[in-house]
């Protein structure tokens, strides 16, 4: 059995990249949200300024500092490791990085060998993405929102799919 989860994060820029934020969502509806208190945002870039600071800070007990963020999701990421593999379905290269150097192995520097990247973004169709928000509310640019609405969109492409050959 596989255990898809569905990861996104939002960073301060492309070019200076660094975590501000992680969301989750596993296939039967799990969640992990964090947000980073220990980054200089002088880093961010204007598009980060104007789309996702304003939607951090709201709850404190998500907030922690690279080192917590990191602990709490190895602690949540541990109760999966029985239905390993675990497949982390990510829209963008950047996301899969991120979560990556989050839950890497402190000695080894690798992505414990149970957990397994996969870029969904040719999977999901943007008008399925548009009708998440339409439905539930514009909440773009923030990590756990934004780890739904793939959720919902990944999972209208697999239902409308063609059946595969057998």
């Amino acid at each position: 059995m596989t255990m898809r989860l569905f990861v996104d994060t939002e960073f301060t820029d492309l070019l200076d990249c660094e975590l501000l934020s992680i969301g989750i969502v596993s296939e039967d509806g799990r969640e992990f949200y964090a947000e980073r208190n220990d980054v200089d945002l002088a880093r961010c870039g204007d598009f980060c300024r104007v789309a996702v600071l304003p939607q951090l800070g709201r709850d404190a007990d998500l907030i922690g500092t690279e080192a917590e963020v990191s602990a709490r999701l190895k602690v949540w990421l541990a109760q999966f490791e029985t239905v390993a593999p675990v497949l982390v379905s990510v829209d963008h290269p950047t996301d899969w990085e991120l979560f990556g150097y989050l839950v890497r192995d402190e000695d080894t520097l690798q992505v414990p060998a149970w957990i397994k990247g996969q870029s969904i973004r040719a999977a999901i169709d943007p008008r399925d993405v548009e009708a998440y928000w339409q439905a539930n509310g514009r909440n773009a640019h923030h990590a756990l929102h934004d780890a739904r609405a793939n959720r919902y969109a990944y999972e209208r492409s697999a239902a409308v799919a063609p059946d595969s050959p057998s």
